[in-house]
């Protein structure tokens, strides 16, 4: 099922010199994301920042959905997000080269459902997007390796009922493990949404965090 209309930030002046994809949750539309989309725009001005749809119409009216809930659970969520990878990659792929952005100047960023996609991206396909920034997320199953190629950035309200942060710290604990490049801010108070200060989070991190491959580069693989 082909993505449907994909919503746009492009730098006033010039080719974009870095990619943002925002995903947003089950049941949302792109409409949705705007208030973060327009936060990266106006963070990063020489990025394109995109909001696709989500591949399938969701319970809710109007809604949609990347992979279905009906019935999902701990052993089937792997299946269905797998079944949802292909053509996510392949859309990222497609904007990568249409703006002639490589692969570590793509970030793609993902709340809730969206976030599940854009950590399982990083599994399935490590490097394909240089960061991951996922919001109020968890991975379908913790992978056996870390990324050797992109850094995640995990954001998640302590309050959260509907995604309880522990998955974000089950996340970061894992990955950190296994020598994985992984951040993780929490805010106190902050229930299932994008929160302000989460989102300037974020920012910071990506614009202050070198990732862990480039010192090592530096120290000659130390």
């Amino acid at each position: 099922m082909a993505l449907l209309s994909t919503l746009e930030f492009l730098p006033h002046e010039g080719r974009p010199e870095s990619l943002f994809i925002v995903l947003h949750g089950f049941g949302d539309t792109a409409e949705g994301m705007i208030g973060l989309a327009g936060a990266l725009a106006e963070a990063f001005p020489s990025a394109a920042v995109l909001i696709p749809q989500g591949f399938q119409p969701s319970p809710y009216p109007g809604g949609r959905q990347w992979f279905p809930l009906e019935g999902i659970d701990d052993e089937t969520r792997p299946e269905r997000v797998a079944e949802a990878m292909p053509q996510l990659a392949a859309y990222i792929r497609e904007q990568q080269d249409r703006f002639g952005i490589p692969n570590p100047d793509t970030a793609l960023v993902g709340f809730s459902q969206g976030g599940i996609m854009a950590l399982e991206l990083s599994a399935a396909h490590d490097g394909q997007v240089g960061r991951v920034v996922a919001f109020a997320a968890r991975y379908a199953r913790l992978p056996d390796r870390a990324p050797a190629l992109t850094t995640l950035h995990l954001l998640h309200g302590d309050d959260d009922d509907v995604m309880p942060v522990a998955h974000s710290w089950a996340a970061f604990d894992h990955m950190s493990g296994l020598k994985g490049d992984v951040t993780l801010d929490t805010a106190s108070g902050v229930e299932h949404f994008i929160h302000p200060a989460l989102v300037e989070c974020a920012i910071e991190r990506l614009k202050t965090t070198i990732p862990l491959r480039t010192w090592q580069r530096a120290l000659g693989g130390g």
